[in-house]
């Protein structure tokens, strides 16, 4: 689950990692079906709403988490996004599903002070429940022009096999064959 940064926004559906995800885990003969409730402009707070009925439905072995960077970019106070991030870990871990936290971070036009409690939230929820982070989505992306769309907050299609790389070492940890 995420926002526009898993859900191909300005691109084809399936060029984004997301799909770049199903395909790998299928030709690595991993048995998993990969479900992207991601929707651009989601918040930790449509999260919420949208994880129970999710998890009902699909029954995950494993949720990735991508969300917080529009709470961020909308400048939420940080107290409420680390409430909504646990709120979301929870609910999944009490489904008895995995949860892989996906680290993001904001232009750094927010401020310092803003921009370190806002990546500090990622790292303090992993500790908090034994989760496996992955660091920052768009390493090695974000300050590449080249890999971003003219908006500069969205990952061009050439882009999206680099997320995957990002995410790939992490998620692999928890699959099973």
């Amino acid at each position: 689950m995420g926002d526009s940064l898993s859900n191909a926004h300005g691109i084809e559906l399936n060029q984004g990692w997301v799909s770049l995800l199903k395909e790998r885990l299928k030709q690595q003969h991993f048995p998993y079906e990969v479900v992207n409730i991601s929707m651009s402009g989601d918040t930790t707070n449509n999260g919420i709403e949208k994880l129970p009925p999710a998890l009902k439905q699909y029954q995950p072995a494993i949720v990735i988490i991508a969300l917080g960077a529009n709470d961020g970019l909308r400048g939420l106070p940080i107290t409420l996004i680390h409430k909504n991030l646990q709120t979301l870990v929870t609910l999944s871990q009490k489904s008895r599903a995995k949860v892989l936290l996906v680290g993001l971070l904001l232009p750094l036009n927010y401020g310092p002070i803003y921009c370190k409690q806002f990546e500090e939230t990622y790292q303090s929820i992993s500790l908090q429940y034994h989760l496996i982070e992955v660091p920052f989505l768009l390493k090695d992306i974000a300050l590449n022009p080249n890999l971003m769309q003219s908006d500069g907050l969205h990952p061009t299609a050439n882009a999206q096999p680099s997320i995957l790389e990002n995410i790939w070492p992490y998620l692999k940890k928890m699959l099973k064959k």
